[in-house]
């Protein structure tokens, strides 16, 4: 605590624009949590976005809620709840169960499912987005074998708003082919079912 205290306070002291912080609840276990809030509620955080596990929980252990009541109830800047939220109900209902807090950060529920906030994924604007954002890719990375590896890592989120997906991924995240990759990426979209919605937990 004391070593981010210093680090925030020369941020805050010499960087003319707004800060925002985003932070887990500590690295070993979440008692570390109430002195990093002691020292958050010190400065004038634009927005700390809490996602409520420790580091070494990574995406494998349950986010810890309780913890981040607790920011609730004390923090004297906005907060931005983060963790798990998997459908647009869920994002929802951050706002009902913690009055005030009106932002939420999507991260990998986004990916797997790009139409999350708007009804959800369905085939046809999913295989218009992928084709848009390879395009952008291939500017971005300079050859559709680059953007190939770079879709790879959508995929890997992506698949999960499919049911029956794992022996096709398989053989997506093994081909260096881009042909092969593209016909696995469409066989996947025009044959397995889509999920009601994603289920799986990060």
């Amino acid at each position: 605590a004391d070593d981010l205290d210093r680090f925030l306070e020369t941020i805050f002291r010499d960087c003319p624009v707004a800060i925002s912080v985003k932070s887990r609840l500590g690295l070993e276990n979440p008692e570390e949590f109430p002195a990093l809030m002691d020292v958050f509620n010190r400065y004038p955080i634009r927005e700390l976005t809490l996602h409520p596990r420790v580091r070494k929980d990574f995406y494998k252990e349950p986010v810890r809620e309780d913890w981040f009541r607790y920011a609730w109830e004390i923090s004297k800047n906005p907060l931005c709840y983060n963790g798990n939220l998997m459908t647009k109900s869920q994002a929802d209902s951050i706002a009902d169960r913690y009055p005030g807090v009106d932002a939420v950060m999507i991260g990998r529920a986004l990916i797997a499912d790009p139409g999350m906030l708007s009804g959800g994924t369905t085939r046809e604007p999913l295989e218009g987005f992928l084709r848009e954002l390879t395009e952008e890719y291939i500017c971005a990375f300079g050859s559709a074998r680059n953007a190939m590896f770079r879709l790879k890592e959508n995929w890997g989120f992506l698949r999960f708003r499919f049911e029956g997906s794992d022996s096709l991924w398989k053989r997506l995240r093994k081909t260096t082919d881009i042909h092969e990759f593209n016909q696995l990426t469409a066989q996947i979209i025009t044959t397995l079912p889509l999920t009601p919605e994603l289920t799986v937990q990060w």
